[in-house]
């Protein structure tokens, strides 16, 4: 990661992320994130996914905007649900939904061995695959089009994390995740509980799943239309 006039706060950061993760370690089961997720967020510099007006807010634990009503996510939110994908395996092939700015997706570069990615709004999407090429990340592949089809030309996947709150868990996702592979994902309507859920898909391809803990994200959004960047 370069230093910047910024880097000092990522100290911080990481301090309110591993406080705000025993503090829920009762709902999560997890007090503490694996090494390999907390080491990856030493590495993506935040400041670089959000407007130039918030970048002296990068490194506070908290959602910020970033333009086309979303947000980039709360860090400790990231780290929770990064490490509920269980990636242990340097080989792993992982689906995001819903790219956003892209800094889930760093994290999860940093992790896995490839990650495909996919978000509704075309523009964020080409803002995020620019991004992505300028912090030198290779192994990220990102498309505008609707994540409840998922991206089945690369399926099967090892993990699947969505961004944005469903109504239900697609089933296009839970088909094309590889048996033994999880899937974390908000689940609830619009202004409604919504709660993280864990789906985990059996080596005989049934299905389990576990709400984790109440969060809040923006609504999933879907388009009859796609296109590869």
């Amino acid at each position: 990661m370069r230093k910047t006039s910024f880097y000092p706060n990522l100290e911080n950061m990481l301090a309110d992320i591993e406080a705000e993760a025993r503090e829920t370690a009762i709902y999560t089961g997890r007090r503490t994130f694996s090494k390999e997720v907390m080491a990856a967020f030493t590495r993506v510099p935040r400041h670089e996914f959000v407007p130039d007006d918030l970048k002296r807010q990068a490194y506070i634990n908290s959602p910020l905007p970033i333009g086309h009503g979303q947000t980039i996510s709360q860090p400790y939110i990231v780290a929770l649900m990064t490490d509920l994908l269980d990636i242990g395996n340097k080989d792993a092939v992982v689906l995001e939904v819903g790219t956003g700015c892209g800094y889930q997706t760093a994290i999860l570069a940093e992790i896995a061995r490839q990650v495909y990615s996919i978000e509704i709004i075309k523009e964020l999407a080409e803002q995020a695959d620019r991004r992505m090429k300028d912090l030198d990340y290779t192994n990220v592949k990102i498309k505008a089009g609707d994540g409840y089809l998922g991206w089945p030309e690369h399926a099967p996947f090892d993990g699947i994390l969505v961004t944005a709150a469903a109504p239900e868990v697609p089933m296009a996702l839970i088909e094309q995740l590889k048996p033994g592979g999880r899937l974390v994902i908000p689940v609830g309507a619009l202004f409604m509980t919504q709660n993280l859920m864990l789906i985990r898909k059996n080596d005989d391809a049934s299905v389990t799943q576990q709400a984790i803990i109440p969060v809040s994200f923006v609504p999933f959004r879907r388009s009859l239309q796609s296109a590869t960047i």
